[in-house]
């Protein structure tokens, strides 16, 4: 009976500490997350322009510029301000709720932050500022690129209205600085890749200025997105209404 109580003891208190291992991993996994999404953009409300240019076998460079605000990362609009006919297109998204008002359509259509936006990139792209909140990190490796060492991150999604099912992410263990990425589907299937790069010091913080979005199955098809003008803006909740995206047209 004492050799059982020795026995359950040691069993107990493996577990304990196994459990204790798990949270702390867990808890640095999440810290890990939460400072490259600060990385890349402020947790302050923020204006940024994006411009996405799209190359692909014998096609013309496909251009476009919208303007994002952001609040949060439950709440932003992405203006549409190139090309001309398509100006004047606002996306709305409320938590992981987005619409799209066209001004030839009276009301707001609904959206799915994974549906395409143009070229490789998806709504959810440019409309969600941070992975966190959207995933659940756990540190999956780590790696040495070029002398440097990373934490790799697989970022599985809260639920199947996110914008990627699975992310797994490449963040420098030096500075979080992120450095690349790889979008997954629901069936985990490669959907594309990307690559930080360019950092300048914009509010205060070093943060990469474009980003370089690869299709997995033709790698040839690339889309190109460079911010600029990134600035700190008072931003009121009624911005990020429908009733008030009209307005933000004029």
């Amino acid at each position: 009976m004492q050799k059982f109580s020795q026995y359950l003891f040691t069993m107990i208190c493996l577990f304990v500490a196994v459990a204790s291992a798990r949270s702390d991993d867990a808890e640095l996994a999440r810290d890990i997350l939460e400072k490259s999404d600060q990385i890349r953009f402020p947790r302050e409300s923020f204006q940024v322009d994006v411009n996405i240019n799209t190359t692909a076998p014998d096609q013309p460079v496909d251009m476009h510029k919208f303007r994002v605000l952001s609040k949060g990362n439950e709440n932003s609009v992405v203006m549409t301000t190139e090309p001309a006919s398509e100006r004047g297109q606002i996306l709305l998204m409320k938590g992981r709720d987005l619409w799209i008002f066209m001004p030839s359509v009276s009301q707001p259509i609904r959206l799915s932050l994974s549906q395409r936006l143009t070229g490789q990139v998806a709504n959810g792209d440019l409309a969600r500022a941070n992975f966190t909140g959207d995933y659940t990190p756990t540190i999956l490796r780590t790696e040495v690129i070029d002398g440097e060492k990373y934490w790799v991150l697989e970022l599985l999604g809260v639920d199947r209205s996110v914008t990627y099912h699975k992310v797994l992410f490449w963040v420098r263990q030096s500075n979080f600085w992120p450095y690349r990425a790889e979008f997954y589907s629901l069936s985990n299937r490669l959907l594309k890749t990307s690559r930080y790069e360019n950092f300048e010091m914009t509010l205060g913080k070093l943060r990469p200025t474009r980003l370089v979005m690869e299709d997995a199955l033709h790698k040839d098809e690339v889309s190109v997105l460079e911010y600029s003008g990134m600035k700190l803006r008072d931003l009121p909740d009624k911005i990020f209404t429908k009733d008030y995206l009209k307005k933000l047209e004029q």
